[in-house]
């Protein structure tokens, strides 16, 4: 964490407007409404904070992927009740996030009074970091407060370009926390520290395999990753997943963690099945023994007892990315008794991070959220500060 960088403790909003980059980008049923509202809860302490001083909040978020200007299914309108319900107070609803309605609202916003705006992604300005885009946005506050550590990683309008229109700008509580919680694994980590990486592709992890080569103790790996290991090594995988161009890659870096001294776990057993289904046909195979027919989806029950055994003896654990395809009952065993172990250890006094995406998933699917030391919000953000990137969405807050 920038020393350089203040947050939100550091300033009185009493009179003010703070505009707010959060990141509401959470799931909704067929009905529109919020399935998971994690994200809007984690928003809470610093929205709070600003009303609690005197000040209003403008809140603005991007919500999936539309693809051509406003699409009702991408509306944040359907997260309004939602918002009401979490901070116990009325929001009201921009219909556009930029324009007359926009600044109309915020200028009439009184102290304790909430705003949000309409999807920021509606405009594709937002995503090219448009700075005329950034300075409309920016009319509507007199604060600028980044909490969307989700979008860190992202040079857009409202996460990195807009903060050259403010004198004030900070970070909020959530964006402290995950910052200072990164950095503890990133530090100088309590020993032995093992790291357990999982998830389909190896491509989407090179580079922070590579750091952790350089930091960790003991390197697990596990997921449809695994599969590409046990290829390389002259297995047979089966129909299982694989990424034919990363076999050097793969031998490269087992001969590196060898060479660092770092312990290298792969699965020994893995759980079979004949189809990517819940209910087919499924078995039990040795790992680089799979037959043709079958596909790897899960690590076996000795992998689960040797994967438990390693991280109940660490001090520093970091987790990103599942062992199987754990949303299939039939393949979750795996994935849960990882974070079970994670569990286990945080309670005889582990530090536990776990690293956002398919990983917070499942740790929430198995009710263990609140039994881990800290549960990033940002998959992709969270993993390219650990590669050692600058985020442009923190790297715009530095006076």
């Amino acid at each position: 964490m920038n020393p350089r960088i203040k947050n939100v403790d550091n300033l009185s909003f009493e009179g003010k407007k703070a505009l707010v980059r959060v990141d509401f980008n959470v799931p909704l049923d067929d009905h529109f409404h919020v399935s998971d509202d994690t994200r809007i809860q984690a928003a809470l302490p610093t929205i709070e904070k600003i009303l609690n001083d005197g000040g209003s909040a403008i809140l603005m978020s991007h919500l999936g992927r539309p693809k051509s200007g406003p699409e009702d299914k991408f509306s944040l309108k359907h997260i309004v009740l939602t918002l009401e319900k979490a901070l116990g107070r009325p929001v009201k609803f921009a219909a556009d996030c930029i324009g007359q309605e926009a600044e109309l609202l915020s200028e009439s916003l009184k102290p304790g009074e909430v705003l949000l705006l309409e999807n920021l992604r509606f405009y594709k300005e937002e995503e090219k970091g448009d700075p005329e885009f950034a300075k409309k946005l920016a009319r509507l506050g007199d604060i600028y407060v980044n909490d969307a550590f989700g979008t860190a990683h992202r040079a857009h309008a409202s996460t990195s370009i807009i903060a050259q229109f403010f004198t004030d700008k900070v970070c909020g509580y959530l964006m402290l926390s995950e910052l200072k919680n990164a950095d503890k694994v990133l530090g100088n980590p309590e020993r032995p520290y093992t790291a357990i990486m999982g998830g389909a592709k190896i491509a989407d992890k090179i580079l922070i395999i590579e750091q952790l080569l350089e930091k960790v103790n003991n390197l697990i790996i596990g997921g449809g990753m695994s599969y590409t290991f046990a290829k390389a090594q002259g297995g047979s995988i089966g129909d299982s997943l694989q990424e034919p161009d990363k076999m050097d890659f793969v031998l490269e870096l087992m001969d590196k963690a060898k060479a660092k001294g770092v312990n290298l776990y792969l699965p020994v057993d893995t759980v079979i099945s004949k189809a990517f289904a819940n209910d087919a046909e499924q078995g039990l195979a040795v790992s680089g023994e799979i037959p043709d027919g079958w596909m790897g989806l899960d690590i076996g029950p000795k992998t689960r007892e040797l994967f438990a055994e390693v991280i109940m003896g660490s001090k520093t654990i970091l987790w990103n990315g599942p062992m199987g395809v754990f949303e299939m009952d039939s393949f979750d065993k795996g994935t849960k008794a990882i974070a079970e172990a994670v569990v286990e250890a945080t309670k005889a006094g582990a530090y536990s991070l776990i690293g956002g995406g398919d990983s917070a998933a499942a740790v929430n699917k198995f009710g263990y959220g609140e039994e881990v030391s800290f549960v990033s919000t940002g998959g992709g953000a969270l993993l390219e500060h650990m590669e050692g990137k600058i985020l442009p969405g923190v790297a715009a807050l530095e006076p």
